[in-house]
């Protein structure tokens, strides 16, 4: 039996996931990183991309857009927006997509600009793991 860690991924509208789990692929805003038990302790933001979480059973996949997570004894992520990868579609991604545009008009010129900008583009780039059509 592998080792395990207690995972918690909870958004603003529910909680996602509450498991042992073996490792958890994260897509922190300074690269990818894999958090595992016994992982020295850490707090990182996320960027838009793809969360996947191995149990000793099954990995499950969610489209994370922001948040961030904490790494200690467990590991909990608490992102701005996620949604399982089954539930994703063309519609959910396009929306996705028009909401980090939005949020990349209304930043624009003003602090945080090129932030905003960037996740426009790390929300585009989700398509092609999805098998989805990369919007313009």
């Amino acid at each position: 039996m592998a080792k395990t860690m207690q995972f918690d991924l909870v958004s603003p509208e529910r909680s996602l996931m509450s498991s042992q789990v073996v490792s958890v692929q994260i897509p922190a805003s300074e690269g990818d990183m894999t958090a595992m038990p016994d992982h020295a302790p850490a707090i990182t933001t996320l960027r838009p991309g793809i969360l996947s979480v191995q149990t000793e059973s099954e990995t499950s996949d969610f489209v994370v857009t922001g948040g961030f997570a904490e790494l200690g004894e467990s590991l909990s992520v608490l992102a701005e927006k996620a949604l399982p990868v089954a539930d994703i579609d063309q519609g959910a991604y396009d929306a996705l997509v028009a909401d980090a545009k939005a949020v990349a008009e209304m930043a624009k010129d003003g602090e945080g600009a090129a932030d905003a900008a960037k996740m426009v583009q790390d929300v585009i780039a989700v398509a092609g793991p999805l098998g989805l059509s990369a919007a313009s």
